[in-house]
């Protein structure tokens, strides 16, 4: 049943015959007539949306009613139901009306009513009453107190009731010289008044919306198990580890970054990357951690292990992370190019990457127990007249790092996981209950999700990038000038690029084409080997020289100009040049000023 409108009206037609159709003017909601097809021509096709719009109705699903609602939409329908089979002959289609009017002891016009409105918008819930909500309006008490606690204690500086209580006395409930009405609520009734508001509104006022949603929101999701069934989905975070470290020499360096990956499947840590720095030097450390034979890696600090004890050189199919500001960079999502998906989970919902933070917990009670007063923090740290907990710090990054590669290996190989949601296969299988049971058995599984990886394919691509511009001048990155063979026509037609870059050495930069990484070399060989940073501070340098002396050179100019204008001046001007003889005159110059070095620079040849 299609919608038409005109400049007045909108109409749906109902039934079309070879010469008529069966319309209902959808504005005026009469009963249904038919029309000559000739009288449709001046209308034009109208959608659901303006219908509404210009009815003031709105669009009502019934199955988004609530129970009394959709009974009451249901019995209406039914009692029109019958009239619809006889909308096209007017005489039966009355007598139907009136035998359902008697049979639901309602008018006729009521019956015809609902069968327009039915027609109308083709919709069992516009048949549904509209609820009309009548507000008792507020006693002057409750405006009093409904303004002190939005003014005094729904806000972030958290006003206790009592204190909130009191303004309102103060601001509401006094007379002109100051002293306390004789009539005035009690502190229960702005207690009861509330509790009347929603809680959610009360802790969003008083905490703001961080703290609730981490601390007081309902927890009444599945969690991580919900869509996680199998290896290949870890989760990413980073930590600052609760220990201050020194270097070789005994200084003190401070508390180091931690960063893990954590298959959110079994719990199994695929990585981890112990840094100084943060941000996506961490993460790059991270990647090829994850990649790396942990068998080599472990050897490194004297550490055996065997290669099942530390079972993951792949990379993940997906990687869950948080908002943190590195891992929405466009340098981190660029590892999708190597399969990988990049999921950015809720800021404050810790419950969803729920793994990883508990693995945080568990490596902390391992080690910071065996570590205290050796630079460990306890909970008083930061408190006054705590004790200055750096004062303690014995261990190297090297030995922290020992600390932790065994500490991951225990929690991997080693911790029960008592409650891990067990499938029928896995108990008949007897998978034991460690991490790295669970991640053997599930990287056997269909649907594991795990992607090999080179190392050199994984460096360039988490190289962050930028636009690079071809010149007759070679490829321009970061203000630096490269060049490879081959590059001619780029060279001559110009155009843009994507680069990679290596921040910490400027020597070469990689044309990004298709997947390929075409290396380019720096022209300026005055600035290859250092990082960018430094490349930058010193043409920052010599752009402030350059600048301080600008004022030096014009005048210089300026002099210049005017010593010159001075010696043009000063010549003859002669107004008769003789043009011939040119070659005699020029060797007869060139004899006049012509100088013997050897007389002039050793006094050989002159006369005494």
């Amino acid at each position: 049943m299609k919608l038409l409108k005109n400049e007045n009206s909108i109409i749906r037609v109902i039934k079309e015959y070879e010469k008529d159709a069966l319309v209902i003017d959808c504005v005026k909601g009469t009963m249904p007539k038919k029309i000559a097809l000739t009288e449709l021509e001046e209308f034009v096709e109208c959608s659901d949306e303006e219908l509404y719009t210009k009815t003031d109705v709105n669009s009502v699903d019934v199955e988004s009613l609530d129970a009394k609602s959709r009974k009451e939409a249901y019995n209406r329908y039914t009692m029109i139901a019958g009239i619809l089979p006889y909308l096209e002959n007017e005489r039966q289609r009355s007598d139907v009306i009136a035998e359902m009017a008697k049979e639901w002891n309602v008018s006729k016009q009521t019956i015809r009513h609902y069968l327009c409105r039915y027609l109308i918008y083709q919709s069992v819930g516009v048949l549904a009453s509209k609820k009309v909500v009548v507000e008792r309006p507020l006693t002057q008490d409750e405006r009093n107190m409904r303004w002190a606690l939005n003014k005094y204690y729904l806000t972030r500086r958290r006003n206790s009731l009592t204190v909130t209580y009191q303004y309102m006395l103060q601001h509401k409930y006094r007379d002109k010289d100051g002293k306390l009405l004789d009539k005035y609520p009690s502190i229960h009734q702005l207690k009861y008044y509330l509790s009347k508001m929603k809680k959610e509104q009360v802790l969003i006022s008083r905490e703001g919306l961080t703290r609730y949603q981490r601390d007081y929101r309902p927890l009444v999701g599945g969690g991580v198990q919900a869509y996680v069934t199998t290896v290949g989905v870890a989760m990413i975070d980073s930590t600052i580890a609760d220990v201050f470290l020194v270097d070789s020499s005994g200084n003190l360096v401070g508390r180091p970054t931690l960063t893990v990956c954590i298959d959110a499947f079994s719990g199994y840590c695929m990585g981890y990357a112990l840094t100084w720095e943060g941000g996506m030097y961490s993460l790059r450390n991270l990647m090829l951690n994850i990649i790396a034979d942990k068998v080599n890696w472990c050897e490194r600090f004297g550490i055996v292990i065997e290669p099942e004890d530390w079972n993951c050189s792949q990379l993940p199919g997906t990687f869950l992370t948080d908002m943190g500001r590195e891992y929405t960079s466009y340098a981190f999502e660029q590892i999708t190019e190597l399969g990988p998906k990049v999921t950015n989970l809720p800021p404050f919902r810790p419950d969803l990457k729920s793994k990883v933070e508990r693995f945080f917990g568990l490596l902390a009670s391992l080690y910071v127990p065996l570590l205290r007063g050796r630079g460990t923090i306890e909970s008083d740290y930061q408190e006054r007249g705590a004790h200055d907990y750096r004062l303690d710090s014995c261990l190297t990054l090297r030995d922290f790092e020992s600390v932790i590669i065994r500490s991951i290996l225990h929690l991997n190989n080693y911790h029960l996981m008592e409650n891990f949601p067990y499938s029928e296969q896995m108990l008949k299988e007897q998978v034991k209950p460690y991490s790295s049971a669970i991640w053997n058995w599930g990287a056997k599984q269909l649907g594991a999700n795990l992607i090999s990886v080179g190392q050199e394919e994984l460096v360039f691509t988490l190289l962050p990038r930028t636009q690079g511009t071809f010149s007759r001048e070679g490829l321009k990155v970061n203000r630096l000038r490269y060049h490879r063979e081959g590059f001619t026509e780029e060279y001559l037609k110009g155009g843009k690029a994507v680069v990679a870059y290596n921040p910490d050495d400027v020597t070469s930069v990689w044309l990004v084409d298709e997947g390929q990484y075409l290396e380019f070399r720096i022209i300026e060989s005055r600035y290859s080997g250092k990082d960018l940073q430094t490349v930058r501070t010193q043409k920052r340098q010599q752009k402030v020289l350059v600048k301080d002396c600008v004022s030096e050179s014009l005048q210089a100019q300026i002099e210049l100009t005017e010593h010159i204008e001075a010696i043009v001046n000063s010549a003859n001007r002669y107004t008769d040049v003789h043009i011939k003889d040119v070659r005699k005159n020029r060797d007869r110059e060139k004899q006049s000023r012509h100088i013997d070095f050897v007389k002039e620079g050793t006094g050989v040849g002159k006369s005494k």
